[in-house]
């Protein structure tokens, strides 16, 4: 059934089809994907928690890693539990304002995350390369413009995509081949020219390739810094840290890249394998951040385990 005004047609509902190809092991595919789930949602509230509550952990990087933990449990939530959702109990249909919604909302914490960990880059690079300078240059003033930047630029650049939807008629196709709603998905179901939204798609999709560019151009100058300090323990220490950001910086950009550029360019890759990889990136990065991100930081692994440890 349609609603319609002089110029639109909306379908009620849309209808997910899960992982295309694969529907027959969507029980087995749901156990790994509700478990990275759990973890995630433990992880981050604990950074939340364990940094909320001692007053100690003020510095710059934990304001960072605060706002990445808050993002990391909005972008799995705004997706995870309608792909479990479809993969137990055959929840395929969806209304389109929800649908809508989902796809802004899932887009635009992709991009908060994408900008905080650029922010983070930043962070380290102060801390290694001006550390006499390091709360001069991050004052709180300078903190708050970037936590308004992370949150502003994705909302931004996400309002005109909403109009962009909204304009599409939709005639009698209403299956979307994916377990959640994601821009192109809607849009090649219009019955109309989506040619303004794949172009202004790849316009937003520059921006996260801006940042993969300056998160790389940052880790350069990171690793320049560390091969030049006295000390081998130093060095080793700094190249684990670094190592392992660095990973978690390509599990996340990795996989988002691909999803945003296989709806235009990757005609011959099978419609199972994009599904599976746009759905990694809703759930790997925030399951591994806490561990990479707080874990591996002292101050909050020294508090988890005081925390598991207390009588």
């Amino acid at each position: 059934m349609f609603h319609t005004n002089t110029t639109t047609f909306h379908p009620d509902t849309f209808f997910l089809t899960g992982i295309p190809g694969l529907e027959d092991s969507h029980g087995w595919i749901s156990l790994p994907f509700c478990s990275i789930y759990l973890v995630a949602l433990l992880g981050n509230a604990t950074i939340l928690l364990i940094i909320w509550a001692d007053s100690t952990l003020r510095d710059p990087m934990f304001y960072f890693l605060a706002i990445l933990s808050a993002i990391d449990l909005a972008l799995s939530t705004s997706s995870v539990p309608r792909m479990l959702g479809i993969f137990w109990f055959d929840a395929h249909e969806i209304g389109f304002g929800a649908c809508v919604a989902q796809m802004f909302l899932i887009h635009t914490f992709t991009g908060m995350e994408s900008a905080v960990l650029l922010a983070m880059a930043f962070d380290r690079y102060v801390a290694i390369r001006r550390p006499l300078h390091y709360t001069t240059i991050l004052t709180p003033r300078v903190l708050a413009s970037i936590g308004v930047g992370i949150i502003t630029r994705p909302v931004l650049l996400m309002l005109p995509i909403l109009y962009l939807i909204h304009r599409l008629p939709f005639c009698e196709a209403q299956i979307i081949a994916h377990s959640y709603c994601e821009h192109m998905g809607i849009a090649k179901l219009a019955c109309a020219s989506i040619r303004i939204n794949a172009i202004y798609g790849l316009f937003v999709a520059s921006f996260l390739i801006l940042d993969v560019a300056l998160v790389g151009i940052s880790y350069a100058y990171i690793l320049g810094a560390v091969f030049r300090l006295p000390s081998q323990d130093a060095r080793h220490k700094a190249l684990s840290t670094c190592g392992s950001h660095i990973g978690v910086l390509c599990v996340f950009y990795t996989p988002s890249l691909f999803s945003f550029l296989t709806h235009r360019f990757g005609k011959k890759i099978p419609h199972y394998v994009h599904i599976l990889v746009a759905n990694l990136y809703v759930v790997i990065p925030p399951a591994l951040n806490p561990i990479i991100y707080g874990v591996r930081t002292k101050p909050i692994r020294e508090r988890v385990i005081r925390v598991f440890t207390s009588k």
